[in-house]
């Protein structure tokens, strides 16, 4: 036996695609995107969950985040293995309360900035209570009828 043959089981998952080779949807209304991909689906814990153990979701509560798509009531995907950078939205424990922010540093100062002009951004200081609990990854929007 010069060479061992293994085989593979027929569905490999999605693993062995992007989300760039999804096509796009035409706006026609001639052939559906999806139909390529019908016999093997999409699943879409393989393509928004990069570290399985450390991805949480949350559900978004209030407007702070409009600006940035992010409405009340949206599904939050939170990575907690990510490094926290500046312009990331990150969820954060300010003096024991949970908020969804924009983390912004600039030298030695770092902010949590709201993405709504009725809320003020909160400057960390040495005196606050800060952890953060991770970062944002993905938001999933419903679109009423």
């Amino acid at each position: 036996m010069d060479e061992e043959t293994l085989h593979e089981s027929a569905y490999r998952g999605t693993k062995a695609f992007t989300q760039l080779d999804v096509k796009t949807a035409n706006a026609t209304g001639f052939g559906a995107a999806a139909d390529d991909y019908m016999e093997r689906g999409i699943d879409l814990n393989e393509q928004l969950i990069r570290n399985k153990p450390a991805t949480f979701f949350f559900r978004m509560a209030g407007d702070a985040m409009e600006g940035a798509g992010i409405y009340a009531g949206d599904v939050l995907l939170v990575d907690r293995s990510i490094k926290v950078a500046s312009g990331k939205i990150i969820v954060a424990i300010l003096n024991g309360e949970l908020m969804v922010r924009r983390y912004k540093q600039q030298f030695n100062k770092a902010w949590l900035c709201a993405e709504h002009k009725r809320y003020k951004d909160v400057e960390l200081t040495e005196f606050c209570d800060f952890q953060t609990w991770g970062v944002v990854t993905y938001s999933i929007h419903q679109h009423k009828h």
